[in-house]
Order: C-alpha cells, then sequence, then structure tokens
C-alpha cells in the first residue's frame, strides 16, 4: 500500500511538471499574499473589473454591523498597500481606487477640493452618477490621507490628475484649517453639518505635514514647504519632554493641551514615520511600554492608555512599521514579533478568516471616553497596514518604483 501511495505522488508531481508547474506551487501562500486575497476580494464585494468603487471597510459580524460603509481613510490606506507591493493587478486595483476617488471629489456637493469622511460601497454610484456620501464630515487627518495617497498614485503612474487633486486637498486645508492660535498648525476640519472643527490634532497635522512635505518635493513649491513648516511647528508643541510622548491636540481654544485625554498609539508611531525627528524618536518606545496588551493567547499593542484589554491589530502594525523605518539595534526584531503577533490574529482571532486582519481581538476596545471603539471584525486598515509593515513600507514617504 505504501509503494503504491509513493507511486501514485511521483506520477501526480509529474503531471505538475508536464503542465507547466512545479511542486512549489502547492506550498501554502504565505500571510501576507492572503492578506492581499482579502483585500482583492473585498474591493470585488459590489463591482468587479474596471467599474469605480470604493471598498467596504469591514465585514460584519453578529455582534458589529457596519453595513457598506467604506471609511475614505481605509481605502487610502488599501491604495498604498498595493502600490507597496506593485504587482500590475495590484497597481491596476490601486488605479480604479484612485479614480473612484477623483471622481468623489469632483462631484462632491460643495465642489471645493473636499473629500468626505465616508462613502457607501454599495452602490459607490447612484443612479443619477452622483456620490453615496455615508458621512458628511471631513477631518482633516482622513482628507489628508486622501492625498498622500493620490500622491503615491501620482509618483506610480505619472498621472497629474492625482497631483491636481491632492493639491486640491491641500488647498482646501489650507483656506480653511490655517490656524494662528497657540503653536500654530491646522484645525480639524468639518462635522457633519459643515460646522468648523477648531480643536486641532496632533496627528492630523501629522497627516498634513507629509501631504505638504510631498507636495513640496514634487512640485518645489516654497508655499506647500511653508505650509510643512507650520505643520511641524505644532506637532514640535505637542511633545511632552518629561513624558517622552505627543499629546493628542488641543481644546477648542486651539491652545490648551489636552493633557487629561487618553494618549493614542497611533500618534506615537506615526510621528516618527512622518517627521523622521531623532530627537523625539522615543515616541515609539513609549508606546511599546505603555500600550501594549495582552489578550488571551494575542499580544500587541492597544489603541490607547485608557483601555489595554485588547490588542489593536492595526496599531501593532504602525508600531512594526515604525521600529523598521527607525532601524536601531534591536528594533527589527522587535518588528518581527509585533508582526508574528498580527499573523496570529489573522487566523484564530474571533472572525478570522485566515486572510484577512481583524480591526480588533475583541469587541469594545475603547478608543476614548466617548464610548466610541473597535470590533473584532475584518477590516481592511488592518489589513492593509499590516501588507504595508510587512514590506517595510512607510505611507508617510513616497514609495520608491521600479523601472
Amino acid at each position: 500500500m505504501y509503494k503504491t501511495s509513493m507511486a501514485m505522488l511521483r506520477f501526480a508531481a509529474g503531471l505538475f511538471v508536464l503542465f507547466g508547474f512545479s511542486t512549489s506551487a502547492l506550498a501554502q501562500a504565505t500571510p501576507l499574499d492572503k492578506a492581499y486575497t482579502f483585500l482583492d476580494t473585498m474591493m470585488d464585494r459590489y463591482q468587479q473589473g474596471a467599474a469605480l468603487r470604493l471598498v467596504q471597510s469591514f465585514v460584519p459580524t453578529p455582534t458589529f454591523d457596519d453595513g457598506d460603509v467604506s471609511y475614505t481613510y481605509d481605502d487610502d490606506v488599501m491604495i498604498i498597500a498595493l502600490l507597496q507591493r506593485g504587482t500590475k493587478d495590484d497597481k491596476k486595483r490601486a488605479t480604479i481606487l484612485g479614480e473612484s476617488l477623483l471622481y468623489a471629489q469632483s462631484h462632491d456637493p460643495l465642489a471645493d477640493g473636499r473629500i468626505r469622511n465616508a462613502y457607501h460601497a454599495d452602490p459607490f454610484l447612484k443612479h443619477d452618477g452622483s456620490v453615496n456620501i455615508a458621512s458628511n464630515g471631513s477631518d482633516n487627518g482622513n482628507i489628508a490621507w486622501t492625498g498622500m495617497a493620490l500622491m503615491q498614485l501620482y509618483h506610480a503612474t505619472r498621472n497629474t490628475a492625482y497631483l491636481t487633486a491632492a493639491e486640491s486637498i491641500a488647498n482646501f486645508v489650507q483656506a480653511n484649517a490655517y490656524d494662528t492660535r497657540g503653536a500654530g498648525g491646522y484645525t480639524g476640519g468639518f462635522t457633519p453639518n459643515q460646522t468648523k472643527i477648531l480643536w486641532k490634532s496632533t496627528e492630523h497635522n501629522l497627516d498634513l505635514y507629509a501631504l505638504f512635505s510631498t507636495l513640496a518635493r514634487t512640485t518645489h513649491s516654497a508655499n506647500w514647504k511653508a505650509d510643512a513648516k507650520h505643520a511641524l511647528k505644532f506637532i514640535k508643541a505637542m511633545w511632552n519632554d518629561d513624558g517622552g510622548y505627543y499629546y493628542i491636540g488641543t481644546g477648542e481654544d486651539g491652545k490648551t493641551i489636552n493633557a487629561g485625554d487618553p494618549t493614542p498609539e497611533d500618534v506615537q508611531t506615526w510621528s516618527f514615520l512622518s517627521t523622521r525627528l531623532a530627537a523625539n524618536q522615543g515616541s515609539i518606545d513609549w508606546a511599546l511600554a505603555n500600550v501594549s496588551a495582552t489578550s488571551g493567547d494575542f499580544q500587541g499593542l492597544s489603541f490607547a492608555v485608557n483601555d489595554r484589554s485588547g490588542v489593536w491589530f492595526e496599531g501593532t502594525a504602525h508600531a512594526a512599521a515604525a521600529l523598521l523605518a527607525r532601524n536601531l539595534s534591536g528594533d527589527a526584531d522587535i518588528a518581527a514579533q509585533l508582526l508574528s503577533d498580527v499573523e496570529i490574529g489573522q487566523v484564530s482571532a474571533p472572525n478570522a478568516d485566515g486572510n484577512g486582519i481583524d480591526a480588533a481581538s475583541k469587541d469594545g476596545l475603547k478608543t476614548d471616553e466617548s464610548g466610541d471603539a473597535y470590533y473584532a471584525a475584518l477590516h481592511i486598515g488592518a489589513t492593509g497596514w499590516y501588507c504595508i509593515a510587512k514590506q517595510a513600507g512607510n505611507p508617510f514617504a513616497l514609495i520608491a518604483h521600479r523601472k
């Protein structure tokens, strides 16, 4: 029986060679390959081919159902993740998403260069051709990420429509959010009822600094360079030298630092990815020490110091990317462990499918005291960040594309 089975296996292997396959084709796909499979599947959930569309952010679960909402930030992360790997199909998909964002911007009811926080994925476009908006707000962090994604697309394709759209976003921010109170910087954007947000976010300014800096390097414009400097001044003012971390931002007066608010992980790791300020690179270590979390079999980082009862898989990937960018002694080993932690979640988190990454290791992981939280639902944003970090990418810097 053993000899017969071995003969059959050799015969099967011969067929693979005969028909142009090798036995290596039978090897299991890597976690990275599987993550991209999830992103592709989500993108094709409602429309396929060249159809304009954005991607539903979360896969509904019995305890969390956000419907077909596509958060623009998640689409932006996905574009950058696709360009990070950069296969022919990846670039095609990234371009479709980019064209969809261009359409959303050019068909916005207010026609002033803005992008909205969220759209519906099913359908993205209504029967009359208008965009199906899910959230009327325009947070400056979200639209800065759209600008960053469009700049990545411009450098990958040299299609000037992406550069023009990114400049329109930057001009919108400059016209509506430039602030001279306190340490300057930029205010938060617009609420869903179009009220101007007066508080200032460190994270938003990190995003805007990256956008303005990329525009300055691309266009050689002194104006964009000055705008980046204006955002950086605010970022530096949010540094807590005694604590070794960044404050979250200011109150509505634009001056008073929100020192008592929960300190989020993303500000501590994105700060280095965006600014590369060596003097403040210890914020990464602060996050590893103060926002680390263990939840059952899962380890990594949580969202903020106020709730460390679960792992935020996206934030864990943030930290891995920041460590790989900093690249001090031991950083690569810590990053590898963090990415391994995410991969454990990929196969065994509460709603894992073996491909995508859950947003969190548990339901109800708090982001602040308002009740906002992450859930154990498959998430394109968390999956995109894993893809970027696994390839030592930095979404705040332009990807070096092969000629």
